[in-house]
């Protein structure tokens, strides 16, 4: 098995790993960094439920070599916010009680965020269009809808307030 060694920046900390070339960004961030929350769903980029920022874009972790993203900027779940300062989507994703079994949740929440950034003010249409690709089975659709239009209302309040 051929190694090479890759830094990544992950959550805004420099990692210096030794990866195989089939290693996906998955693996070793889950595997390597000891990062939980992007999560193994299809391996095929098609249930979002890997879903990371890679350079500020929603991105499926599954399917991205490792070694492609050296120098650039990874932001999993726990790279969004901390404990005692969730990111407005993390508070909006518990304020609407929008998980259940929380598969999908790391998944939904970066893809709103990457959302939220391109757009402040998504219809429900946009909103179901983004997350499309974000597979749920438990059933808090509705929930998550209310949380999406919740995180991005207190986000436009703060970006109106600190103008």
């Amino acid at each position: 098995m051929s190694l090479q060694v890759v830094t990544l920046s992950v959550n805004g900390v420099e990692q210096t790993v030794p990866v195989s070339v089939q290693a996906s960004l998955l693996t070793v961030l889950r595997n390597d960094l000891c990062l939980n929350s992007p999560k193994y769903g299809c391996g095929l980029g098609e249930c979002g439920a890997c879903t990371v920022l890679v350079d500020g874009v929603a991105a499926r972790s599954c399917v991205i070599p490792a070694a492609h993203a050296g120098g650039r900027a990874v932001t999993t779940l726990e790279g969004l916010g901390s404990a005692g300062r969730l990111h407005p989507v993390q508070q909006a994703f518990i304020d609407e009680q929008a998980a259940q079994c929380g598969y999908c949740l790391s998944g939904m929440i970066v893809m709103t965020a990457a959302l939220l950034a391109r757009n402040p003010d998504p219809t429900d249409e946009e909103i179901r269009r983004e997350l499309s690709g974000n597979l749920c089975r438990c059933g808090t659709h509705l929930e998550i809808l209310k949380a999406v239009k919740r995180a991005a209302h207190v986000m436009r309040s703060a970006s109106e307030a600190s103008s």
